[in-house]
Protein backbone atom coordinates (compact mmCIF):
# COMPACT_ATOMS: atom_id res chain seq x y z
CA UNK A 1 0.00 0.00 0.00
CA UNK A 2 1.49 3.52 -0.75
CA UNK A 3 2.33 5.78 2.13
CA UNK A 4 2.56 9.30 1.31
CA UNK A 5 4.19 11.79 3.25
CA UNK A 6 3.37 15.12 3.16
CA UNK A 7 5.10 18.37 4.50
CA UNK A 8 3.98 21.84 4.48
CA UNK A 9 7.81 23.95 4.95
CA UNK A 10 6.16 27.24 6.47
CA UNK A 11 8.56 30.18 7.19
CA UNK A 12 8.48 28.89 11.07
CA UNK A 13 7.61 25.68 11.30
CA UNK A 14 7.88 22.52 9.03
CA UNK A 15 4.79 20.28 9.64
CA UNK A 16 4.05 16.70 8.30
CA UNK A 17 1.85 14.15 7.84
CA UNK A 18 1.76 9.96 6.63
CA UNK A 19 -1.35 8.92 4.57
CA UNK A 20 -1.93 5.51 3.51
CA UNK A 21 -3.30 5.17 0.06
CA UNK A 22 -7.27 5.25 0.36
CA UNK A 23 -7.47 7.25 3.86
CA UNK A 24 -9.83 10.40 3.99
CA UNK A 25 -8.32 13.33 3.92
CA UNK A 26 -7.13 14.72 6.72
CA UNK A 27 -7.19 11.21 8.62
CA UNK A 28 -3.12 11.31 9.22
CA UNK A 29 -1.38 7.55 10.11
CA UNK A 30 1.33 9.86 11.72
CA UNK A 31 2.08 13.14 12.14
CA UNK A 32 4.15 16.11 13.25
CA UNK A 33 5.44 19.75 13.74
CA UNK A 34 8.81 20.99 14.49
CA UNK A 35 10.98 24.14 13.90
CA UNK A 36 13.74 24.43 10.81
CA UNK A 37 16.12 23.99 13.18
CA UNK A 38 15.27 20.55 14.13
CA UNK A 39 15.87 18.74 10.69
CA UNK A 40 18.03 16.15 12.15
CA UNK A 41 14.93 14.83 14.15
CA UNK A 42 12.56 15.02 11.62
CA UNK A 43 14.86 12.86 9.14
CA UNK A 44 14.63 10.25 11.97
CA UNK A 45 11.41 10.71 12.08
CA UNK A 46 10.22 10.82 8.26
CA UNK A 47 12.85 7.54 8.03
CA UNK A 48 11.20 5.56 9.98
CA UNK A 49 8.01 5.64 8.33
CA UNK A 50 8.36 3.71 5.70
CA UNK A 51 6.67 6.06 3.11
CA UNK A 52 6.79 5.31 -0.84
CA UNK A 53 6.39 9.01 -1.77
CA UNK A 54 6.71 12.20 -0.70
CA UNK A 55 5.05 15.64 -1.31
CA UNK A 56 6.11 18.67 -0.23
CA UNK A 57 5.03 22.63 0.30
CA UNK A 58 7.89 24.90 0.70
CA UNK A 59 7.62 28.64 1.15
CA UNK A 60 10.81 28.74 3.59
CA UNK A 61 12.99 29.35 0.57
CA UNK A 62 16.17 27.43 -1.33
CA UNK A 63 18.16 26.78 1.61
CA UNK A 64 15.16 25.19 3.17
CA UNK A 65 14.61 23.47 0.29
CA UNK A 66 17.91 21.74 0.10
CA UNK A 67 17.69 20.58 4.15
CA UNK A 68 14.63 19.01 3.46
CA UNK A 69 15.43 17.22 0.40
CA UNK A 70 18.61 16.20 2.54
CA UNK A 71 16.69 15.33 5.08
CA UNK A 72 14.13 12.76 3.32
CA UNK A 73 15.05 8.96 3.19
CA UNK A 74 17.47 8.28 0.72
CA UNK A 75 15.89 7.44 -3.11
CA UNK A 76 12.05 8.40 -1.77
CA UNK A 77 10.77 9.97 -4.87
CA UNK A 78 9.39 13.67 -4.43
CA UNK A 79 7.49 16.05 -5.58
CA UNK A 80 7.87 19.84 -4.83
CA UNK A 81 4.26 21.22 -5.14
CA UNK A 82 4.12 24.37 -7.15
CA UNK A 83 1.21 26.41 -7.82
CA UNK A 84 0.00 26.24 -11.10
CA UNK A 85 -2.97 27.05 -13.82
CA UNK A 86 -5.24 24.41 -12.17
CA UNK A 87 -4.84 21.11 -10.39
CA UNK A 88 -7.25 18.58 -8.35
CA UNK A 89 -10.45 20.63 -9.79
CA UNK A 90 -8.98 24.33 -9.17
CA UNK A 91 -8.62 27.04 -11.20
CA UNK A 92 -5.63 29.28 -10.38
CA UNK A 93 -7.54 32.81 -11.06
CA UNK A 94 -4.00 34.52 -10.40
CA UNK A 95 -2.53 36.81 -12.66
CA UNK A 96 0.55 34.75 -12.92
CA UNK A 97 -0.50 31.64 -11.84
CA UNK A 98 3.08 30.61 -10.97
CA UNK A 99 3.77 33.14 -8.74
CA UNK A 100 0.63 32.47 -6.33
CA UNK A 101 1.94 31.40 -3.06
CA UNK A 102 1.97 27.17 -3.18
CA UNK A 103 0.95 27.23 0.19
CA UNK A 104 -1.85 29.27 -0.63
CA UNK A 105 -2.75 27.15 -3.77
CA UNK A 106 -2.98 23.92 -1.53
CA UNK A 107 -4.64 25.26 1.06
CA UNK A 108 -7.58 26.67 -1.74
CA UNK A 109 -7.37 22.91 -2.79
CA UNK A 110 -7.51 21.47 0.57
CA UNK A 111 -10.52 23.92 1.29
CA UNK A 112 -12.52 22.98 -1.82
CA UNK A 113 -12.21 19.25 -1.45
CA UNK A 114 -13.81 20.26 1.93
CA UNK A 115 -16.53 22.33 1.29
CA UNK A 116 -17.33 21.95 -3.24
CA UNK A 117 -19.72 23.46 -4.77
CA UNK A 118 -19.83 26.49 -2.67
CA UNK A 119 -18.66 30.05 -3.02
CA UNK A 120 -15.69 29.91 0.31
CA UNK A 121 -13.12 31.92 1.83
CA UNK A 122 -10.19 29.87 3.14
CA UNK A 123 -7.77 32.24 6.01
CA UNK A 124 -4.83 30.77 6.81
CA UNK A 125 -3.51 32.29 10.32
CA UNK A 126 0.19 31.95 10.61
CA UNK A 127 3.26 34.12 10.46
CA UNK A 128 1.07 35.97 7.74
CA UNK A 129 -2.36 35.95 8.02
CA UNK A 130 -3.66 34.77 4.11
CA UNK A 131 -7.41 35.21 2.70
CA UNK A 132 -8.52 33.87 -0.08
CA UNK A 133 -11.27 33.06 -2.10
CA UNK A 134 -12.49 30.27 -3.99
CA UNK A 135 -15.95 30.68 -6.25
CA UNK A 136 -18.28 27.67 -6.09
CA UNK A 137 -17.40 26.76 -10.17
CA UNK A 138 -13.60 26.08 -8.60
CA UNK A 139 -11.93 29.23 -9.58
CA UNK A 140 -9.14 30.96 -7.07
CA UNK A 141 -9.58 34.53 -7.27
CA UNK A 142 -6.72 35.92 -5.04
CA UNK A 143 -6.95 37.13 -2.02
CA UNK A 144 -5.03 39.37 1.21
CA UNK A 145 -2.05 39.14 2.83
CA UNK A 146 -1.36 40.68 6.21
CA UNK A 147 1.12 40.43 9.12
CA UNK A 148 -0.01 37.76 11.01
CA UNK A 149 -1.62 38.19 14.98
CA UNK A 150 1.86 37.62 17.01
CA UNK A 151 3.89 39.59 14.20
CA UNK A 152 1.27 42.68 14.32
CA UNK A 153 2.11 42.44 18.29
CA UNK A 154 5.57 42.51 17.93
CA UNK A 155 5.77 45.12 15.29
CA UNK A 156 3.19 47.51 17.50
CA UNK A 157 5.58 46.84 20.54
CA UNK A 158 8.77 47.69 18.95
CA UNK A 159 7.74 51.13 17.22
CA UNK A 160 5.64 52.08 19.95
CA UNK A 161 7.20 53.66 22.82
CA UNK A 162 6.75 51.73 26.29
CA UNK A 163 4.27 49.33 25.06
CA UNK A 164 5.31 45.46 25.87
CA UNK A 165 5.39 42.72 23.96
CA UNK A 166 2.11 40.64 24.26
CA UNK A 167 1.50 37.26 23.64
CA UNK A 168 -2.05 36.72 21.76
CA UNK A 169 -4.07 34.54 24.54
CA UNK A 170 -6.08 32.05 24.31
CA UNK A 171 -8.96 34.07 26.00
CA UNK A 172 -9.83 37.26 24.22
CA UNK A 173 -10.04 40.42 25.94
CA UNK A 174 -12.77 43.08 26.43
CA UNK A 175 -13.36 44.82 22.74
CA UNK A 176 -12.28 48.26 24.44
CA UNK A 177 -9.40 47.01 26.61
CA UNK A 178 -8.82 49.09 29.95
CA UNK A 179 -5.56 48.45 30.36
CA UNK A 180 -2.22 48.35 26.98
CA UNK A 181 -2.37 44.63 26.88
CA UNK A 182 -5.65 44.09 26.54
CA UNK A 183 -6.04 47.33 24.31
CA UNK A 184 -3.30 45.56 21.96
CA UNK A 185 -4.55 42.16 22.08
CA UNK A 186 -8.14 43.39 20.91
CA UNK A 187 -6.86 45.63 17.95
CA UNK A 188 -5.25 43.38 16.36
CA UNK A 189 -7.67 40.42 16.75
CA UNK A 190 -10.28 42.86 15.62
CA UNK A 191 -8.00 43.88 12.62
CA UNK A 192 -7.51 39.87 12.03
CA UNK A 193 -10.91 39.05 12.53
CA UNK A 194 -12.50 42.16 10.44
CA UNK A 195 -10.37 41.61 7.27
CA UNK A 196 -11.73 38.01 7.43
CA UNK A 197 -15.61 38.90 7.89
CA UNK A 198 -15.09 41.63 5.07
CA UNK A 199 -13.61 39.00 2.62
CA UNK A 200 -16.64 36.90 3.38
CA UNK A 201 -19.34 39.46 3.49
CA UNK A 202 -17.69 40.87 -0.51
CA UNK A 203 -17.33 37.28 -1.81
CA UNK A 204 -20.74 35.96 -0.59
CA UNK A 205 -19.10 33.57 0.61
CA UNK A 206 -21.74 30.79 2.25
CA UNK A 207 -18.67 29.14 4.13
CA UNK A 208 -15.31 30.30 5.63
CA UNK A 209 -12.52 27.81 7.00
CA UNK A 210 -10.05 28.62 9.43
CA UNK A 211 -6.60 26.99 9.77
CA UNK A 212 -3.20 27.99 11.13
CA UNK A 213 -1.78 28.45 14.36
CA UNK A 214 -3.24 31.83 15.36
CA UNK A 215 -6.77 30.38 14.15
CA UNK A 216 -8.15 29.34 17.58
CA UNK A 217 -7.47 32.47 18.99
CA UNK A 218 -8.95 34.49 16.19
CA UNK A 219 -11.72 32.46 16.14
CA UNK A 220 -13.60 33.52 18.86
CA UNK A 221 -13.33 37.03 17.64
CA UNK A 222 -14.87 36.16 14.25
CA UNK A 223 -18.66 37.04 14.15
CA UNK A 224 -19.43 35.01 11.31
CA UNK A 225 -20.00 31.25 10.99
CA UNK A 226 -16.62 29.61 10.19
CA UNK A 227 -15.24 25.73 10.53
CA UNK A 228 -11.49 25.18 12.19
CA UNK A 229 -9.60 22.23 10.09
CA UNK A 230 -5.87 21.96 11.13
CA UNK A 231 -3.28 22.24 8.81
CA UNK A 232 -5.27 23.15 5.98
CA UNK A 233 -1.85 22.95 3.49
CA UNK A 234 -1.30 19.45 4.11
CA UNK A 235 -5.33 18.64 3.42
CA UNK A 236 -4.74 20.90 0.52
CA UNK A 237 -1.29 18.38 -0.53
CA UNK A 238 -3.24 14.92 0.28
CA UNK A 239 -5.90 16.58 -2.23
CA UNK A 240 -3.96 17.34 -4.72
CA UNK A 241 -2.13 13.97 -4.60
CA UNK A 242 -5.47 12.26 -5.16
CA UNK A 243 -6.71 13.83 -8.03
CA UNK A 244 -9.58 15.31 -5.90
Amino acid sequence: MSALLLIDAGNTRIKWALARGGTALGQWQAEGVAPHTEMERLAAQWKALGATQALVSNVAGLDARERIAAALPHGLPVEWFASTLQRAGLRNGYREPERLGCDRFAAAIGARALAPAENLIVATCGTATTVDAITADGRFLGGMILPGLALMAAALARNTAQLPQVAPGAAPPPLFGDNTDDAIVSGCLSAQAGAIERAVAGHGASSCILSGGAAPYIGPALKIGHRMVDNIVLVGLHAAAAGA
